[in-house]
């Protein structure tokens, strides 16, 4: 059986990369330091979310990551610098970033079923990114609802064929 052919996904350049970071990790510390963001129930997941974005990023460009992994990593990547999804954050603040963690979290829970190693190594993170992970995964459901949590997890495997 022939084996099929490595597929290339071109990531982001590094300035739209580390713009889209910056934009992110500056929007979610300000509102993590505003009343409403101190006492929010899900603060540590949004506090989560630059690290997520930066962690898509670097395995997009490492050589150990597999062609089909790094598609659903750009795709993962690319629903979070896209300003329109199911939960707009031009609406809704920060609070729009959930959706963004939670398809970040299933992306890279796959990723590490084939190479945690790449994971943990291409993380900048100060807390344990598989336990991060499971814990992300294990709130997603409450946090975003039944039926978004099922949009998105359909959306990430549909990125998968």
């Amino acid at each position: 059986m022939a084996e099929a052919p490595e597929v290339r996904i071109e990531p982001p350049k590094v300035e739209v990369y580390e713009d889209a970071y910056v934009k992110l990790r500056k929007r979610v510390l300000e509102w993590a330091q505003s009343k409403t963001g101190a006492k929010h129930s899900y603060l540590d997941v949004l506090l989560a979310a630059p690290d997520l974005l930066h962690l898509l990023y670097r395995l997009m460009l490492d050589p150990d990551v597999r062609g089909a992994d790094k598609a659903k990593l750009a795709g993962a990547f690319a629903y979070f610098v896209t300003p329109v999804d199911l939960i707009a954050e031009a609406f809704v603040g920060p609070i729009g970033y959930l959706d963004d963690v939670a398809l970040a979290a299933f992306v890279l829970s796959q990723i590490i079923r084939h190479n945690p190693e790449a994971v943990e190594r291409n993380w900048a993170g100060d807390q344990n990114v598989i336990a991060l992970i499971e814990r992300i995964l294990a709130r997603a459901e409450v946090m975003l609802g039944p039926r978004v949590w099922k949009l998105l997890k359909r959306r990430a495997q549909r990125d998968d064929n």
